[in-house]
């Protein structure tokens, strides 16, 4: 790739390897992946430990540090910077309560709600709701995000295909919510989270489905992921 710094882009590349580890990566894996000699991977590591971004355990293997958590919260007021505008048009186009959820263990969480203005019943759907990543239109979603496992619901795979999860009353009786995973533009995960739309009935899933995966193409094209 032309104008880019080699150390730096290795150290980045190590640092999304070993991101990828549950329980990290040994520094002669992080040679091998990047194809370099052990003393060009220790120097890379040293570099990112001196850092904060990565931590050695006494078995020597290397995981993600405190200072990699520290960019992870403060990404979080730029994404609700950059959503809160999309969301408000999302809610307005689709009719529906607009929203940004987010995975946190086997849960989903609502971290941004945007109301529509017009019509008379409105579902409540408040930031700080929760449920379990395998029921809900944003749960879903963002399971279809991650790489197909055994066993897998069938809904899952259905929204893997299509881009998006429609759900009917998995939630709360009567409330139809259509969800779409905010992918990298490479497709690959970066931050699980999804931004769907929630509302009774009367929705019209065609114009929410094509409004809720447009709003997600365009949330992650601003954010540059």
């Amino acid at each position: 790739m032309k104008n880019t710094l080699q150390t730096l882009d290795r150290g980045i590349i190590a640092l999304d390897l070993i991101s990828r580890s549950d329980h990290g990566v040994t520094v002669a894996k992080v040679a091998e992946e990047l194809d370099i000699n052990r003393a060009v991977a220790y120097r890379i590591i040293a570099t990112l430990e001196h850092h904060g971004l990565v931590v050695r355990a006494e078995s020597g293997l290397i995981r993600l540090g405190a200072t990699a958590l520290m960019y992870s919260h403060r990404f979080q007021p730029q994404l609700r910077s950059v959503a809160k505008p999309l969301l408000e048009k999302l809610a307005h186009k689709a009719g529906a309560t607009a929203f940004v959820s987010v995975a946190q263990g086997d849960e989903c969480h609502v971290i941004m709600v945007e109301e529509c203005t017009t019509g008379i019943l409105r579902v409540g759907y408040r930031v700080g709701s929760k449920h379990p990543l395998n029921k809900g239109a944003a749960g879903i979603a963002i399971l279809s995000n991650r790489p197909r496992y055994e066993d897998e619901p069938a809904a899952v795979t259905q929204a893997r295909t299509d881009g998006y999860s429609l759900t009917k009353g998995h939630l709360q009786a009567g409330a139809i919510g259509v969800a779409s995973p905010i992918k990298t533009l490479s497709g690959q995960v970066a931050l699980e989270s999804c931004i769907g739309v929630v509302a009774m009935d009367d929705l019209d899933t065609q114009t929410a489905i094509e409004a809720v995966m447009e709003t997600a193409r365009q949330l992650a094209e601003q954010l540059g992921i």
